[in-house]
């Protein structure tokens, strides 16, 4: 018996989101983590939804980086599982994790490019996106 694809609800695509950002390079960072658990619990998006649910989520989403064009089927699930209004959402949030720990890979890079597509969100609009979370985490 095959197992059946998962469905996501919207607010557990909004964490796939972040956690693909977070494995896109191969490895989770604790600042990613960290960001992923503060996102949950501060943004209004998720009021209803129990940061005890992350696990299970990133379980799924870790599961289908497995499989053989598990980046595209997982974006093909979050763009089901969202309103169009929310695609934004969810690029904001895999935009503000990958900003996280700093530098951004050339693996990460590539993540947002795919994820943009995934999305089908305007290159101008993920443009102003992309510049409003780098210009959130700029140093003195």
């Amino acid at each position: 018996m095959l197992n059946a694809a998962p469905r996501f609800k919207p607010q557990e695509a909004l964490v796939c989101a972040m956690v693909l950002m977070a494995a896109s390079d191969r490895q989770m960072s604790d600042a990613e983590l960290a960001m992923m658990s503060r996102l949950v619990q501060e943004l209004p998006a998720f009021s209803d939804f129990h940061p005890s649910e992350i696990a299970n989520v990133t379980e799924t989403c870790l599961g289908l980086l497995n499989q053989t064009d598990g980046i595209e089927a997982a974006c093909t699930l979050i763009r089901d599982a969202l309103p169009t209004r929310l695609r934004e959402t969810a690029y904001l949030l895999a935009c503000e994790v990958a900003a996280a720990d700093g530098d951004l890979t050339q693996e990460e890079l590539q993540f947002l490019q795919d994820f943009r597509i995934g999305m089908d969100l305007d290159r101008l609009i993920a443009g102003a996106i992309e510049r409003a979370a780098r210009a959130r985490y700029q140093v003195i």
